[in-house]
This record gives C-alpha cells, structure tokens and sequence, in this order.
C-alpha cells in the first residue's frame, strides 16, 4: 500500500512537471503577446513525433533533446513571424481560427509523414533500469532523469525571468508593452522570444514524454486541456504559478486516476472552479 502511494506521487510529480514545461510556454505567450493558442498541444506532439523519428534513425533519443529544443525555437520564431505577429492585436476569435486551422494543418502533414499508427520510442539503455527507493520498491530511472531534467528547466527559466534584463522584459511585456521602449528593448523582437521560447518548451516536453507512453495522432488533446487549467490556476503570465499549479494538478490528476477513477476529471475541474470563485486572475497572479 506505501509503496503504491509514493509510486503515484512519484508519478504525479513527474507528469505535474511535464505540464509545467508546456503551460510555462502557454501563460507567456497568453499572458505577454494575448494569443490564445490552441495549437500548444499539437507543438507537444510534434515534438513527440520528432523524438520518434531521431530515435528512429540514430538509436539515441538523447539527440532528439536538442533538436527539438532547437527546431522548436527555429519553428516558434518563424511561427510568430509570418503569422501570430499579423494577429496579436486581432479579436480572441480570430486567433482561436487561426490556431484550429494550424491544429488542421499539422494533424494532416503528421499524418503524411508519420501514418495514423501508434509507435513507442524505447528508454535509453543507460536509464533503463529501476532505482530502490524504499525496502523492495524501485522506480524507473528514467522518470527520475525526467523530473530532473524538468527540475533544471524550471529553475533555469524562473532564473530568467526573474533575474535577467530580458526577463525584466518579458515581465514588463506581461505588464504594459509600452514599458519596453523604456527599458530600450524592441517589443516585436521579445514577442518572437517568448513564442519561440514556449514553442521549444512545448516540444520537449513531448519528447521527453514519448518513451513514457505511445505515441500517436493527438497525444497533445489531454495535456492541452489540463495545461490550460494550470494557467487559469497559475495565473496569467506567472511561470511560479505555473510550476506549482502544474505540480497540483499533476499529483491530484494522477492520485485520481489511481484511486478515484470516476471521479478524477470531476475534482481537477472542480478545483480550477473554485479557483475562479475565489481568486478569478489566479492563485499566483501579481494582481
């Protein structure tokens, strides 16, 4: 019975991480440029797909890490260039189109691409073996490598925000986009940091991910769904807020799921109802 607890709360730490990696990316993107992106989920996918094929091809998912780091800041600056800068200042409605239309456009060239199959990306040989945690319970070594991994982009990123002068910027973009000219930085430029940022943060979560389950046509729905419930937990724009909401909805999400199966979509939806109750711009909000 312990050892089942702390195995679920292992795993929910772990998947609460996950999700931090991709709504840090989905608040700041809502929170400093105001996009609505619908298409996040489909970046985690992508992502997932792309560790598939590098691991595919090489044997070494440790190379699908970069690229898709790499090519999500490539894609997420191209993406914001010809497209979300053209609608940033449109109505939510219009970008809610925008983005269906890309979740269209990317399920279509996943499809071309990659077919319609489920496919499994296998653990990396050195991780592939259990650690002992407590008397005869031993826990994957590569979940452990994951939370780590996802440990030090939190704390890189919180490091960014807070104690960097582009983090200033993006804060100040968060706050009042006026305030850049002040602090002589060129909002057009922040704004493709901040996406192509998000867009990499997107996509490694969905490579980190892919050993850890299938991978296949909308993968990215579900996490999608419960990343927008962490940034309306979170608040907008807060990546603490998004770290620990993240954290909360992973191990409630994931304790459900193990003991309370019925009732597990019910309680997380109930908590971000409350929230919205009690404190509507977030727990973590700076308003």
């Amino acid at each position: 019975m312990l050892t089942g607890l702390i195995a679920q709360l292992l795993n929910g730490v772990q998947y609460g991480l996950l999700l931090f990696l991709i709504s840090s990316g989905l608040t700041l993107i809502f929170g400093v440029m105001g996009v609505i992106n619908l298409a996040h989920g489909s970046l985690f996918m992508i992502g997932a797909y792309l560790a598939f094929g590098v691991a595919s091809l090489t044997g070494s998912l440790w190379l699908a890490l970069p690229v898709a780091v790499l090519g999500g800041a490539v894609f997420g600056a191209v993406l914001e260039r010809l497209l979300f800068r053209r609608f940033r200042t449109r109505a939510h409605l219009d970008q809610v189109l925008l983005t269906f239309a890309l979740i269209l456009l990317f399920e279509e060239g996943r499809s071309a691409l990659a077919g319609n199959q489920f496919h499994s990306v296998p653990v990396p040989a050195v991780l592939d073996f259990s650690v002992p945690v407590i008397g005869g319970f031993g826990y994957s070594a590569y979940r452990l490598a994951v939370l780590a991994i996802c440990l030090l982009v939190a704390a890189g990123l919180v490091w960014l925000i807070e104690r960097t002068r582009i983090g200033s910027a993006i804060r100040a973009a968060a706050e009042n986009t006026e305030m850049l000219n002040l602090l002589g930085f060129d909002a057009g430029r922040v704004h493709t940091l901040v996406f192509a940022g998000g867009t990499a943060l997107a996509m490694l979560a969905g490579a980190l991910a892919a050993p850890l389950q299938s991978v296949y046509p909308g993968m990215g729905d579900g996490f999608l769904i419960l990343s927008f419930i962490v940034v309306v937990i979170g608040g907008l724009g807060s990546v603490a807020g998004a770290f620990w909401a993240a954290l909360l909805v992973g191990l409630i999400d994931t304790l459900g799921k193990a003991y309370l199966p019925q009732a597990a979509g019910i309680a997380v939806c109930a908590m971000m109802a409350v929230v919205l109750l009690w404190r509507p711009t977030g727990l973590f909000s700076r308003t």
